[in-house]
């Protein structure tokens, strides 16, 4: 029997990538329940399944591999994974870009997903039961409204400047944590507005399988509060 194209497309990308095989079944069902979806709501503007595969479910496959050295936490919970779940957000998911990918690769972590459209919310909601994650939630409210636990890392697809992203989500950082915004180009011009507490302390460029198109993470992160030295005796 012939395997379907998209199937092959997949797992072509996962190997490129180094990323496991075992999540294929998942991410397939995502594809289809997001095209499902879209016929109806316009969760995007790229409609053709393949399409979706290389403009979106590829592009956030690439940070995977980023975000498991960041946390040293293999994608797919494998036997040598961190027991510690790592909380996850993502600003503006719309149709779960990349928090559903994320929970489908790192079962162990705590993904929640915010967008500003009742729609989108329920979209990911109703991936989440679909496709059995039970570390997925969606939120309908705006991000600065959100009242929850703090999180490891905030992270966001094209959904703001680098300015206003980290300004609506600061209080949601927990204390050690970071931000992972997923760009185009590397964004000078933003970088250099942000404020003097923050930090950028690495610019990451990003190869995606099948896309010819510059990709970037932006990892970020609070400085430390100056210490005051101890007075002269």
């Amino acid at each position: 029997m012939t395997e379907h194209p998209l199937r092959l497309a997949l797992e072509s990308t996962l190997a490129e990538l180094g990323l496991p095989l075992a999540p294929v079944e998942c991410l397939l069902s995502y594809l289809d329940l997001l095209a499902r979806w879209n016929a109806i709501y316009n969760l995007t503007a790229v409609r053709d399944p393949q399409d979706m595969l290389r403009q979106h479910l590829a592009d956030c496959l690439a940070v995977v591999g980023p975000m498991s050295r960041q946390w040293a936490q293999p994608p797919g919970g494998g036997a040598d994974a961190t027991p510690r779940a790592i909380r996850v957000l993502d600003v503006g998911s719309g149709g779960g870009l990349p928090g559903v990918v994320l929970a489908a690769m790192f079962p162990h972590w705590q993904v929640v997903c915010v967008d500003t459209v009742g729609k989108k919310a329920a979209f990911i909601r109703q991936a989440a039961a679909e496709l059995g994650l039970r570390n997925l939630s969606g939120e309908h409210v705006r991000v600065e409204a959100l009242r929850c636990a703090p999180f490891d890392v905030i992270t966001s697809r094209a959904f703001a400047s680098l300015v206003d992203f980290t300004r609506l989500t600061r209080s949601l950082l927990a204390p050690q944590g970071v931000w992972m915004a997923m760009k185009g180009r590397a964004p000078t011009d933003e970088r250099a507005a942000l404020p003097g507490d923050i930090e950028v302390f690495h610019v990451e460029p990003l190869t995606v399988p099948g896309l010819q198109a510059e990709r970037c993470l932006v990892w970020m992160r609070l400085r430390p509060a100056p210490t005051n030295p101890a007075p002269a005796a």
